[in-house]
């Protein structure tokens, strides 16, 4: 049986990585995004290790193809999502990026499918569907037509590499966490994609020491890095592992959710009645794709 608390931390999750919407849109007029991408994963990383090492009492060793494994996570999850991220933002207002970035949980479940012969079936296809679509209704607000309407151009494209990132990063984990723990899998992918970062940081001139004065920059740092890394990403992973890559992933869905929740919250932003309606769909399309036998089922197939 599912323990409750593997549904209640992927909420969590997704409801921290929706606050990262609120905490680097705050910090986005205060430092260079790529300094701030550095900075998160940085001291994400030095909590981690330290986190780690108070578990285990030492930094366990990885074969070589545990240490590849790790290299592909950093290189997707950290360092090319958040600079694509990043460098698609320039061009892509957050409404249209959120919603390329809201097919993230439609392609790994395909992937799943394809790769690990995860059962869709038709309640889960369902459950996606709608999920997705309750992501798109909150994110366009209501508007589907006018949210699309403005063609493809780099910025879009830029941002389908994000999600590719991130669908890679989902996949490779799910490997991964057949002999590293979640915890160790997340700290190693993150010291290395900091490293890879750093280097893409200081060759683009390196941080603006006078920001770093501003106590507001650090305390979206602290959030970024604590709240929606460290616990964020192993609480995700934690779910990848019990649940399955798919129906792990669709958790994703209530970031724009819980990110618009967020800055209504927090920014004074309008609750909608697509708001409301998008809320609906997704949990519906949750509810859908991982109700007790569709659990069951997919434990079953794994089990063959």
């Amino acid at each position: 049986m599912i323990p409750l608390s593997t549904y209640v931390h992927l909420v969590m999750a997704a409801a921290f990585w929706g606050g990262t919407f609120v905490a680097g849109r705050q910090l986005a007029p205060l430092l260079d995004p790529h300094a701030s991408a550095f900075l998160r994963f940085l001291l994400a990383s030095i909590l981690l290790s330290g986190w780690l090492y108070w578990r285990m009492r030492r930094f366990p060793k990885v074969t070589a193809r545990q240490l590849l494994a790790v290299g592909m996570l950093a290189a997707t999850g950290v360092f090319a999502y958040n600079l694509l991220f990043f460098a698609g933002l320039q061009s892509v207002e957050a409404g249209r990026a959120s919603l390329i970035i809201a097919a993230n949980p439609v392609l790994i479940a395909l992937a799943s499918s394809w790769l690990f012969r995860e059962r869709l079936g038709t309640a889960r296809g369902a459950g996606i569907v709608l999920s997705v679509a309750g992501a798109m209704v909150v994110i366009g607000r209501g508007d589907m037509l006018g949210l699309l309407s403005g063609g493809v151009g780099a910025g879009e494209w830029l941002l389908m590499g994000c999600v590719i990132s991130w669908v890679a990063y989902t996949l490779i984990g799910k490997g991964v966490l057949h002999g590293m723990s979640p915890l160790l899998a997340v700290c190693y992918s993150s010291v290395v994609g900091t490293l890879l970062l750093a280097v893409v940081m200081f060759w683009r001139g390196g941080i603006d020491v006078a920001a770093l004065a501003n106590p507001e920059v650090w305390l979206y740092i602290v959030y970024l890095a604590v709240f929606g890394t460290v616990l964020a990403f192993v609480w995700f992973y934690k779910g990848v592992y019990t649940l399955g890559a798919a129906r792990a992933g669709q958790f994703i869905n209530l970031v724009p959710v819980t990110g618009v929740c967020l800055s209504a919250w927090l920014l004074d932003e309008p609750v909608t009645r697509s708001l409301l309606l998008g809320g609906v769909l997704v949990l519906l399309g949750l509810w859908l794709t991982n109700r007790p036998t569709e659990l069951a089922a997919a434990v079953a197939d794994e089990a063959e």
